[in-house]
């Protein structure tokens, strides 16, 4: 068996280790048994993309690392940054690296190609915009007020559920044959925002709007939260650049890598409601920026 197709058993790094796809991918490394380690600024030991001086220690005695870029490999120095990354994670001995990468970002290719190029056994998971953006990201206040306002009219969007990133990762990161590939995944239909939100609606039993807003209205309102500067820029970008119809088709990204179909939007719906999370009275979700596709997860 050659390096590219051996089984990984070594410590693996995951870094967003406590973001949406991030905790997914370390609760299933740790049901196989597999060491893991939590790449966080909370984790031990700490890791930070803007603090280089947490790199170090956080790769030692690594294998095999789940590279999720915060806030979005598009927005504009992350392919440095994550090439400086790959290139000290190579020279620390680790060989397998998955890169958690945005579908239809012209600015993510540049990422994905320093990691093609890198000598590394590498696969690429490239995703569409997550499901869970409307129940453990921005959006879960939104839904839970009863009214949903984005820059967002007919396009629409095959929105893809992070515990199908997540197997697709773990698959990637634990077996052999996925060396290589790159895995672009995505739900199995293709929804507006106007309709996912009513299929919130449908699996909750509550009124809960759709609004329209112009992208100028949006970037104001973001802003008006506090966020950091790169948050707005990439919600922006993905608003104003993404949503244009570049990714208005599905793939078949998750069969390929699990021999499965994507679960559907109504089903996360659906499973999601019974959580609760959406209840009008319930308290404000964490904030977790990670966007359409992007590398927050």
């Amino acid at each position: 068996m050659s390096r590219h197709d051996k089984n990984y058993s070594e410590m693996t790094l995951v870094l967003g280790g406590t973001g949406k796809t991030g905790r997914r991918v370390v609760t299933r490394l740790a049901a196989l048994g597999r060491p893991v380690r939590v790449g966080s600024r909370t984790g031990t030991p700490p890791f930070d993309w803007e603090d280089r001086t947490t790199w170090e220690a956080a790769l030692q005695n690594v294998g095999a690392a789940y590279v999720n870029y915060y806030p979005d490999v598009a927005i504009p120095g992350a392919a440095d940054e994550v090439g400086e990354f790959v290139d000290l994670a190579l020279q620390r001995g680790v060989r397998r690296l998955i890169l958690l990468s945005g579908r239809g970002e012209e600015e993510a290719q540049h990422t994905e190609q320093i990691l093609q190029r890198s000598g590394a056994d590498w696969t690429i998971v490239r995703a569409s915009w997550f499901a869970q953006n409307f129940s453990e990201s921005f959006l879960a206040s939104a839904v839970q007020a009863g009214e949903v306002a984005l820059p967002a009219g007919d396009v629409p969007e095959p929105f893809v559920d992070v515990d199908d990133i997540a197997d697709v990762s773990v698959k990637a990161l634990t077996e052999a044959g996925h060396t290589g590939q790159i895995y672009e995944v995505t739900g199995p239909r293709m929804l507006t925002f106007a309709e996912a939100v009513r299929e919130i609606a449908r699996a909750t039993g509550r009124e809960i709007r759709y609004t329209q807003i112009t992208p100028e209205e949006f970037k104001s309102a973001v802003a008006e939260q506090g966020l950091r500067a790169n948050v707005v820029w990439l919600l922006d970008y993905l608003f104003r650049t993404v949503l244009d119809g570049r990714n208005a088709s599905v793939t078949d990204g998750v069969y390929r890598a699990l021999g499965r179909q994507p679960r559907d939007f109504a089903d996360f719906a659906r499973i999601t409601a019974a959580t609760g999370v959406w209840n009008a009275s319930s308290a404000n979700a964490d904030v977790d920026f990670a966007a359409a596709g992007s590398t927050t997860g």
